[in-house]
């Protein structure tokens, strides 16, 4: 019997590896932590008292929900057969599993309900529903019979989730514990700018699989406009993430250490001249949603940072 070169089996496990690194997506977390980090960095720059078990509690359980999320829209678009040749590094692709995969989905989803209504009885009753609405909108985004993301109204489910709903659930999980109020002013203004950068990372996941999405009826914005009139877009939600960090900081809201966010934009640059150049060729533009994913974290962090270290600086 013929035995494989070392070699030959080094390559396979390689590419393994590589695939399932890729199906993890762990960079793609930094947009389940970023509103509470904001709000974390937000309650400090106003010189409040900070509940670091809350804290905690909240990252743990908008991990575990995204994870839902991620492997609930892996199991959808097996559903529809749009992952079946663009998509190597689906988790149903690579284990064949599709029933483990949804127990492991549900398992997540059912856990993160469970921490975040312990977080809500520690907290406001408040929180509970706006983190049900969150979920609600993910999976009109991508379940059955909505499927909203193939109509193209991903974006702005996303903008909108991840912005003043997560926001305004993270505000509320690390106040003081007792009814409150829903501080909506300030989850929009706190949570519209990082939250642009999240939906530009969902824009940029699209560029790669233009041909696919389109066969299988995902109409994507990318697909509507086309890779190079959604290429010329990118600039535009790029300016109008920072911009919505920066206003407050020129209207004398917010301290000048908020502008701590312009460390995002390098990542940005880059981001905007791939496409540029390169909207058109698959293979090249494959990673540009974690161009994306990095100007989305460095931003957003800095922005949290900047708010937490002003009052050090005497702002």
């Amino acid at each position: 019997m013929c035995m494989p070169e070392p070699q030959a089996v080094a390559s396979r496990y390689a590419e393994r590896r590589r695939l399932w690194k890729a199906a993890i997506k762990w960079p793609m977390y930094s947009v389940a932590v970023m509103p509470v980090l904001v709000a974390a960095g937000w309650r400090v720059g106003s010189d409040e008292s900070l509940r670091w078990d809350q804290l905690l509690g909240f990252l743990l359980a908008a991990i575990l929900l995204l994870l839902w999320e991620n492997l609930s829209n892996d199991l959808f678009d097996a559903d529809t057969g749009v992952d079946r040749v663009g998509k190597p590094h689906s988790v149903i692709n690579l284990t064949g599993r599709r029933n483990g995969v949804a127990l492991l989905s549900s398992i997540a989803l059912l856990l993160g309900l469970l921490l975040m209504g312990g977080l809500a009885l520690r907290s406001s009753p408040a929180v509970f529903p706006l983190v049900l609405l969150c979920c609600g909108i993910g999976y009109l985004y991508q379940g059955p019979p909505f499927r909203l993301g193939y109509r193209g109204l991903g974006e702005p489910l996303c903008w909108l989730a991840f912005g003043p709903l997560a926001t305004a659930a993270a505000l509320l999980v690390l106040a003081p514990q007792g009814p409150a109020p829903i501080p909506w002013q300030t989850a929009f203004a706190l949570g519209s700018g990082p939250a642009l950068a999240t939906t530009l990372v969902l824009f940029c996941s699209h560029f790669h699989q233009v041909e696919e999405d389109a066969a299988h009826g995902k109409r994507s914005p990318v697909v509507r406009l086309g890779t190079a009139r959604a290429a010329a877009v990118v600039p535009w939600l790029v300016a109008g993430s920072l911009a919505l960090q920066w206003l407050p900081v020129l209207q004398r809201l917010w301290p000048a250490t908020a502008l701590l966010s312009v460390i995002g934009l390098p990542a940005a640059v880059q981001l905007i001249r791939l496409l540029r150049e390169h909207h058109h060729q698959p293979e090249r533009v494959m990673g540009s949603k974690f161009l994306a994913l990095r100007f989305q974290a460095l931003s957003g962090l800095g922005l949290a940072v900047g708010l937490g270290i002003a009052p050090l600086l005497g702002w």
